[in-house]
Formats: structure tokens, sequence, C-alpha cells
């Protein structure tokens, strides 16, 4: 993950060195060589997503300017986010979502937790099915992602998940499944991460943002800093709310957007949320010229 860019870019190898430094071991070596299942654990997969971003981001800042008018990221991609917008130094970033991943794995035991993705049907389907399943069950189900209107996922106790994913199959949905993942992220089942993280945020230094960043739990443009130590806790239990993120960009007028990071699963969403919108990635250094012609075209 990353070695291209790395290789490449100034920039980019400035940021990884620097994530090296932060956390007092390689993690560019992890992102580069593996082994797979230790970069795969979610304390070290959260600071190797955010430093690859970051670095991209970095490569393409040499090749061209880059002038938002908002940010905005998925669950962890909010840290990207923020440090994109100046809000949070790099250094501090990459700490931060090392002991994020960290805490929120040490949260609930192995196997205790799942999730699950609730396709071909709207919110209020999932949100009846996790409210059945959790009455009939007293376990933890909810939404934990509204990834576009006809996409919910949804987390807590493995047999609420399960039953949940079987209620909403009866009331319509297309399809129930089950996801591959460490721990049920943004539930109640996070809560001892969640404080936490927290008290690991009161030694973090947070500024106001040079862009609104608009925020995963409200949904709404934010440039306060002295606001982000609540909202990114309250991420960690709280749903993603990303449908109503992108409803907030659009109604602000943004119809161009460009997604920095490994993958191109914000992209696929964003076709699904605002299907005339104008959409480009960056997930490694093949990506970069033809974002430096996309900027130079829409002018983000």
């Amino acid at each position: 993950m990353g070695r291209d860019v790395f290789e490449a870019s100034a920039g980019a190898r400035a940021v990884f060195e620097a994530a090296d430094d932060a956390l007092g071991f390689s993690l560019s070596g992890l992102c580069f060589e593996g082994p797979e299942d230790k970069l795969t654990l979610t304390e070290n997969q959260q600071p190797a997503i955010l430093t690859t971003s970051i670095a991209l981001l970095r490569a393409l800042e040499e090749r061209t300017e880059v002038k938002p008018a908002f940010l905005a990221g998925h669950s962890l991609g909010e840290y990207s986010a923020l440090v994109a917008g100046g809000a949070l130094s790099f250094e501090s970033a990459v700490r931060l979502v090392n002991a994020r991943g960290r805490f929120m794995q040490q949260a609930v035991p192995e196997g205790h937790g799942a999730m699950a993705a609730i396709i071909g049907a709207g919110p209020d389907v999932a949100t009846l099915a996790c409210e059945q399943a959790a009455a009939e069950t007293g376990e933890v189900v909810s939404p934990a992602n509204y990834n576009s209107p006809q996409q919910t996922v949804i987390a807590g106790e493995a047999g609420a998940v399960s039953l949940a994913g079987e209620k909403a199959l009866e009331l319509g949905a297309k399809k129930a499944i089950a996801l591959s993942v460490s721990a049920p992220f943004h539930c109640s089942m996070m809560e001892p991460a969640a404080e936490q993280l927290v008290a690991e945020m009161e030694s973090v230094q947070f500024s106001d943002a040079s862009v609104p960043v608009v925020t995963n739990v409200e949904a709404t443009a934010n440039q306060d800093g002295k606001r982000l130590p609540e909202l990114l806790g309250r991420q960690v239990t709280s749903p993603v709310r990303f449908t109503d993120m992108i409803g907030e960009l659009s109604a602000s007028g943004a119809s161009r957007y460009l997604e920095v990071g490994p993958g191109r699963v914000l992209s696929g969403l964003l076709a699904r949320i605002e299907r005339r919108s104008k959409r480009a990635n960056v997930c490694g250094l093949e990506d970069l010229e033809e974002a430096v012609q996309f900027i130079n075209e829409t002018g983000i």
C-alpha cells in the first residue's frame, strides 16, 4: 500500500517518514512489505490508510494547486479531511488513529460483534429490522453507516445482527451481507473506545479548519477546532451519515468530488446518491495525472 507514490514523490516520502517517526515503528515497512495479517490489524490499518491518503494528497499538490471548497471523509476518512484542512497535524492524526484502532479492537471481544450491509431497501427498513431484532434478543444492533439511499450498514452483537439481516429480507431488502470486520464499529458497543479516545485527545492540539469539513455525526459543515474532540468522540458510537453529508454538500453547491485515498468505495456510493455529480479518484500513482486534468477542467 502506497509504495508507488512513496518512490515517485518527495512529498509522499516525507509523509511516510513522518508516520514512522510519530509512531515509533516502521509503518512504511508494514505498508510496503507486510505481513498482511499484521497490516490488517485495526490499530495498524487505520494509520496505514490515513498515511497513504495524505501521501497521495501531497503528491497531487506537487503537480497542481488543490483548493477544495469543502472537505469530508467517511469514518476514518474524517481524520484525513481534518489533516487536509489544517485542523489537525498529520503527526497528531496518525498517533490518534493508531490509538483509535487499538481502543476499538479492545472494546469488544473478537467474535462477539458483527456488521452487515442491508442492500436494496431504504434506511427505514434497516432501522425497523434492527429495532425488531433488538427487541427479540435483548442485544445491541443499530444502523452504523447510512451509505446510500439503498444501502445501510448495521452493527452490534453477532446474534442480533444476524437476526436483523433476516428481518430486513422479510421487510423487502434485496440482500443482507455479513461483512468481514474485526469489531462492530459505530454502535453503542464502542462506548469504551469512545471514552478512551476522548481522554487521548486531551493532549492533542486542534485548530480551526481552513476549509469547512462536513462531519460524520451531524452531516453539517464545521470549521471550529474546539468542537472536534466532542465530534470525533461521538463519531465512534454514532452512525456515519454519509447520505446526509452528500446532501449537505449538494445543497451548498458542490457538484464536483475528488476522492483521495486507497479504494474507490466513496465514489461508488456518491454515484448512487448524487448521480449528476462529477467524480474522480486518486487511489495510486497512476491516477495522479488524470486527477490533475480533472482539477484543471472542473476548478477544484
